[in-house]
Parts: structure tokens; sequence; C-alpha cells
């Protein structure tokens, strides 16, 4: 799945955090599985062999837990939804990567795959529709928390986006006829 929908899903799991860096957090542990990516720049044989190896599995999820709830202002709720946000990474690679492209998740203690048939391909309908429906989603906090994903970017970019979207669809500081 794309990391940019990866992140999307994991900070729309933390919008009941109040502190920005708390859901920072937790989009960040929704991508750090994706850390085994980089041995792509050692190139493709080694991107190809550890890539859902390395980081795709307890030891990471750990890991991961463990500095967000470290850096994080509610660590025990942040803690958590690191966890989870972890884990949906693995499902939706599971679900959407690619047939036969495993999960080690108990690696480096077990070499046990983990596949699922039904796997689809990563530029399939489903990944589209998945990353559509989290864009709209991510926009639509717009209107309730006053905030989008963008706030993983900027603050002050997130601040323009969110007067556009209420403007648009609220009215909100919008000229009286």
């Amino acid at each position: 799945m794309n990391p940019i929908v990866h992140a999307e899903l994991s900070w729309l799991m933390a919008q009941r955090l109040e502190a920005r860096r708390d859901r920072v957090l937790v989009a960040c542990a929704g991508l750090a599985p994706d850390i085994d990516g980089l041995t792509i720049l050692g190139g493709g044989e080694l991107y190809a062999r550890y890539h859902h190896l390395i980081f795709h599995g307890y030891v990471g999820a750990l890991v991961t837990a463990g500095v967000c709830a470290a850096l994080a202002q509610s660590r025990l709720r942040v803690a958590a939804l690191a966890l989870l946000a972890f884990h949906l990474h693995l499902l939706c690679d599971l679900a959407g990567s690619g047939p036969g492209w495993p999960i080690w998740y108990f690696w480096p203690t077990s070499q046990r795959e983990w596949f699922w048939d039904g796997q689809w391909d990563l530029a399939s309908w489903q990944n589209s529709l998945i990353g559509l429906g989290s864009t709209l989603l991510c926009l639509a906090c717009a209107l309730r928390y006053r905030r989008t994903a963008v706030e993983l970017l900027s603050p002050r970019w997130d601040t323009e986006v969110v007067r556009t979207l209420r403007t648009r669809f609220l009215k909100e500081g919008s000229p009286s006829p």
C-alpha cells in the first residue's frame, strides 16, 4: 500500500488525541514498518530480500511503540495507538502489497512467512479506493476537528487548508450577501 495512505489511516486513528505531537507520532508509527524499505538504497536484490522482513514484525512493533511512548505527551494512549497503527500497516501490506509477498512477523526468532491468498496488486482498484476514502476522511476532519493530515507536514499549511474547506463547506468567513 502507498505510504501516504498508511500515514493517513494512522493519523485518522489518532484524532481523539489532543496534542499534535501525539497525532504525528501515531502517524509515524503507521509508517515505521517501511523503515526496512530503505534497503532499496542497496539495490533491488536487497530490497526484495529484506523489505517486509527486518521491521515488519513484533520487534519493529515493540521498538516503535516504545519510542512513540517516550516522545509522547499522552504516553499510554500513544503507545496503544502506535501498536494499533503499526499492525494496521501490516494488515494493509498483507492485503494490498501484491500476491506472493509475505511478512515475517516473528523474525528474527522464526522464519515463518505470513501470506493471505486474496492479496491484491499494489496498483489495484482496492488500494485506490482505500486511498481515496482515507484522503476524503482526512479532509473531512477539517469540518469536525479543525485539522487535516496536512498538519503532519506543516501546522501553517494545515490552517490554510482547514480555513478553505470550512469556508467552502460550512460557509464560515464568507461574505454576507
